[in-house]
């Protein structure tokens, strides 16, 4: 089953979560984490907006500023060891939170990964794919390339923002399950523990490092 569909709106904060916001996922043991970028050159284009999702399916929006360096409750947040954040495809978003705010992540869960690890019947693993196997629901991607830098953001725009947190912290769970049946869940997790590193190489721009 599909998670539940919530009613909550979310909450647009410019520059950092508000305190209130901030002690509440301090309370969950997961957060659902994504990024909006301008584009994928952390050297060259900004992070624009994080968004969050705990497991009442209270979404944040936190809309990074025009040459903003840091973001304390963010950074409080997410280098907690003792709460799971989930994303999709980590190496990124984790690059451009590293580089852009100097937050270095603690404990990630990265379902991209923990794809490609579990679903070895399959070549498909994007966000969409996986909602489509596990759900049989269709996620509407016409937004991801958008201008998410603007000072406010369309209503389709929070929509599809919000949308790509809901199910992360439910399919952490499903790939999970089958990382435990098929004897990899182990791996998976030295997997994410190398984030870190390959953040630093992407940095350097050294994407052949480990070639011949």
């Amino acid at each position: 089953m599909p998670p539940k569909r919530s009613t909550i709106k979310p909450e647009l904060f410019p520059g950092d979560l508000s305190q209130k916001r901030f002690e509440e996922y301090l309370a969950d043991d997961r957060l659902a984490v994504d990024c909006e970028m301008m584009g994928l050159n952390p050297r060259r284009d900004r992070l624009c907006v994080v968004q969050i999702c705990d497991s009442s399916n209270n979404v944040s929006l936190v809309q990074i500023l025009p040459d903003q360096k840091e973001a304390p409750l963010l950074k409080s947040l997410f280098e907690n060891p003792e709460i799971v954040k989930i994303f999709h495809f980590a190496r990124m978003d984790s690059l451009f939170l590293r580089y852009r705010l100097g937050i270095s992540l603690q404990n990630v869960f990265c379902t991209k990964i923990a794809s490609k690890l579990a679903r070895t019947y399959t070549d498909k693993h994007g966000l969409k794919d996986l909602i489509k196997e596990f759900y049989d629901e269709i996620l509407d991607k016409k937004n991801q390339s958008s201008d998410w830098g603007k000072k406010i953001l369309s209503g389709d725009q929070v929509e599809y923002a919000s949308g790509d947190v809901k199910y992360l912290i439910s399919l952490e769970q499903k790939l999970t399950e089958i990382l435990v049946r098929e004897g990899r869940d182990i791996l998976a997790r030295e997997a994410f523990a190398c984030l870190p590193v390959f953040n630093q190489i992407d940095w350097l721009e050294m994407p052949a490092l480990f070639e011949h």
